[in-house]
């Protein structure tokens, strides 16, 4: 198991407070900077339908990455981090959630049990990504053993669970949900299907099907990268109940993923992640300034690019090792031991 993480938690829960206020000038910037292309590109993309499906692929491409950064408005939204104001929250997670097909307050309500779960062995399954223990798994059927290996499959997990996200997930209710929850589903359920309905009117549906469906399915498949990414590197922090600290799985189980500027742009500095697990109350566009500001946060490991790519191969966690390592190391130590 990492060490703790060598800061005091009291300090840097006061320094860090400053930055959690939002400015609304910034704020609305965004969502002008991010919005208005993105439909600008759709116009682009239908105009381009006539012409060739090759000139609209890199129109949808870019689209999708102004889509990502939508949907870093509705997640801090959700975090109640865009607004000062929780009713000017609320209305542009419902709207952002409408143009992200994702619904607003059930989606808040699971990812609210994420942050409050991270890093923890014995609560995981809110919101994380599947993961089990090398003695679980070879403790596991040969078909829990197949289920979890089809999961963990890149295939599936980057093209199958976006499309299962979209399709499945977003659009149902879970049985415990609340009242708002579910309201939240089946308004954001009518309100895509309005859309889709008088765009298809408008451009015929076998366009708006393939714009849209490129748009989505590029946007969220990014996403589901980014969020498997953060959480998903050789030395991330992970603890049973008695022993997880919140601090030291927000630092050490949330990666800093430093992303090329233009790219972090498009996320909106999710790759901050650490910060964000620290206070989900920052602002995206704080999250870099908080980063260089305070003391302990600039020295935190980085993974680039490249670097992420490894995180592909990272299936399971080592509670010995206190890392997450491969299928094929996993099995050379469950032999050695036996």
């Amino acid at each position: 198991m990492p060490d703790p993480v060598a800061i005091d938690p009291q300090k840097v829960t006061e320094e860090i407070y400053e930055y959690q206020r939002p400015t609304r000038r910034q704020s609305i910037w965004q969502i002008v900077n991010s919005i208005v292309p993105y439909v600008a590109l759709w116009f682009a993309a239908v105009e381009l339908m006539d012409v060739s499906y090759w000139l609209v692929l890199p129109v949808t491409i870019l689209a999708a990455g102004f889509l990502v950064r939508i949907f870093i408005i509705f997640h801090d939204c959700g975090h109640g981090s865009f607004f000062r104001s929780k009713k000017a929250n609320d209305f542009w997670g419902v709207v952002t959630g409408i143009l992200t097909f994702t619904p607003y307050y059930y989606w808040r309500a699971s990812h609210a049990k994420h942050h409050a779960t991270s890093s923890n062995l014995d609560q995981r399954g809110h919101g994380d990504v599947w993961m089990m223990t090398v003695g679980e798994y070879m403790q596991a059927t040969r078909g829990k053993r197949l289920q979890y290996r089809l999961y963990r499959n890149p295939l599936v997990m980057f093209l199958l669970g976006p499309l299962l996200m979209l399709l499945v997930s977003h659009r149902m209710v879970r049985r415990d949900a609340k009242k708002a929850e579910r309201r939240s589903v089946h308004i954001t359920n009518l309100a895509v299907a309005a859309i889709a309905v008088s765009v298809s009117l408008l451009i015929g549906w076998k366009a708006y099907l393939i714009i849209q469906s490129s748009v989505l399915l590029i946007a969220f498949s990014a996403g589901v990268w980014l969020f498997y990414v953060q959480h998903q590197f050789e030395d991330v922090y992970w603890a049973r109940g008695d022993e997880w600290d919140f601090v030291t799985a927000s630092l050490e189980g949330g990666s800093f993923y430093d992303l090329p500027i233009i790219l972090r742009w498009f996320t909106g500095s999710i790759g901050y992640h650490h910060i964000h697990h620290l206070n989900s109350r920052i602002p995206n566009y704080n999250l870099a300034r908080c980063q260089k500001k305070i003391d302990g946060l600039e020295s935190t490991k980085a993974i680039g690019f490249w670097k992420s790519l490894k995180s592909l191969s990272y299936r399971l966690w080592d509670e010995e090792q206190g890392k997450l390592i491969g299928f094929g190391e996993a099995r050379r130590r469950y032999q050695s031991a036996a």
